[in-house]
Order: C-alpha cells, then structure tokens, then sequence
C-alpha cells in the first residue's frame, strides 16, 4: 500500500512539473512567435497572390492553346475546302469556249450527233466544277455589285443595274473565284 501511495505522489509530482513546462513553453513560444507570426502571414498573403497569378496565366494559356487548335483545325477546312480553286479558275476559259462554241453552231447543225457528243462533254463539266462546289454569279437585272462585278462599260439602261453579262462569273463555296465582267445602266435609255 506504502508503495501504491508512493507511486501516486511521484505521478502528482511528475504531472505538476510537466504542466508547469508546458506553461513555460506555450509562454516562450508565444514571445518567440508574435513578431515571425506577422512576417509569416504577409509571406503567406503574398504567396497566395503568387499562386493566383500563376493560376491565372495557367488559364489564359490553357484558352489561348484552345483557340489555337480551333484556329489551326479552321484554317486546315479551308485549306482542303479551296485546294483545287487554282485548277478550277484554269479550267474556266475552257467552259467558257464551250458555251461560246455550242452558241455560234448553226441550227443546221445541232441536231448532229457529234453536236450532241460535244453539249454532253458540256455539260459532265458544269456539273463536275457543281459539283467542287462552284456556283454562277447570277448578273442580269441585279443590282452592281463591286464584290462580284466587274464593271467594264456603261450603257443604256436602269442606272445602277447590269444590263449586260460579258464574262460569267463563279464562287467556289461562296468565295469569288472569278468575278462577273458587266455592263452596268447608267440610267438612260436607247431610242430606237
């Protein structure tokens, strides 16, 4: 029993000297920490602002890399989308000798069959420029366009309207390859 009352004091006495170092310790540590405390949270603030710039240049280069790939995937569509527009705009006189050709046949002569022969090889290569994606521009009756027009003389006529087409012109996919050579009005009329 004497040894049981023993141990409690030695346990008293023991925990009563480590409260009072712990006291001694928060104290110091307290001193100590005051002034690194305040130097602490200003480095801690300006690391803070430090990742939130590095996030936010993190982000903008993430966006500027995203509009990149879009810009680059755009430009790669129309790259394919107008690759063949130089052998196309070469290939336009050709048609336009055909039609010229096919207008200046005599009517004696249409209903021969290399006639026939020469409007179907006409006609397979309308359709296979249609089909690249080229479209006439539509001239008489519409307005002057500078855009798809090109005015090389002025007549008789509703100012401000071609009167007259003298080159077709064409669009591949909506983008002039060729514009429409015209006569435009000039707001008189011919007596005749």
């Amino acid at each position: 029993m004497m040894d049981d009352h023993v141990t409690e004091n030695r346990q008293d006495v023991n925990e009563t000297e480590g409260t009072a170092q712990e006291a001694e310790d928060q104290a110091s540590v307290e001193q100590v920490a005051s002034p690194d405390v305040a130097a602490l949270g200003v480095e801690l603030a300006e690391e803070k602002a430090r990742a939130q710039q590095y996030l936010a240049n993190w982000q903008r280069a993430q966006a500027d890399f995203s509009n990149y790939k879009k810009r680059v995937e755009q430009e790669r569509t129309e790259a394919v989308k107008f690759a063949n527009a130089m052998l196309i705009v070469t290939l336009l006189p050709v048609l336009d000798d055909f039609e010229r050709a096919m207008a200046s046949v005599p009517t004696s002569l249409a209903g021969f069959t290399w006639f026939e022969g020469a409007r179907l090889i006409q006609r397979k290569l309308q359709a296979i420029l249609q089909a690249q994606g080229v479209t006439e521009i539509p001239t008489e009756g519409q307005a002057f366009d500078p855009t798809i027009h090109d005015a090389v003389a002025h007549g008789p006529g509703e100012e401000g309207k071609v009167v007259e087409e003298l080159q077709k012109g064409y669009r591949l996919h909506n983008r002039v390859i060729r514009p429409a050579l015209v006569r435009v009005g000039q707001g008189t009329t011919s007596t005749d």
